[in-house]
């Protein structure tokens, strides 16, 4: 894998229930939408499960996800392809959290602050 090591963990407060969270990040129909332009592998289940693979897109760059482990309050990923490394997920009541480690040319900082700054606009809609 080309690129550097990197780590970010990000911790933010949002006006959300644990479970209007825990939907967020572990139903598709719900990701693919803070995500973009982020795009994911047709024919996901309605929920991400343990044991499950699937791919990622950024662009021309693929991302594999394998998930290690979910539970009501975290979800833990490994990544292969365009980030070799992991990210992990915490929430509860009005918080989430963001660790992220991998080896890669993506700017892996810049990416995870977007992503956790679009899931709290997206947890602020009316319809979540």
């Amino acid at each position: 894998m080309l690129g550097t090591f990197q780590h970010s963990r990000l911790r933010i407060e949002v006006e959300a229930t644990q479970g209007q969270i825990q939907a967020s990040l572990v139903q598709p129909s719900k990701f693919s939408q803070w995500l973009w332009p982020q795009r994911f592998s047709q024919g996901l289940p309605s929920e991400l499960h343990s044991g499950l693979s699937f791919n990622s897109y950024l662009g021309p760059v693929e991302i594999h996800h394998e998930i290690k482990q979910i539970d009501d309050h975290s979800l833990h990923m490994v990544l292969s392809g365009g980030i070799d490394g992991f990210h992990e997920w915490y929430w509860g009541d009005r918080w989430v959290q963001s660790r992220l480690e991998g080896v890669s040319a993506l700017p892996l900082n810049l990416g995870q602050s977007l992503a956790i700054a679009r899931l709290r606009q997206f947890l602020q809609q009316p319809t979540v």
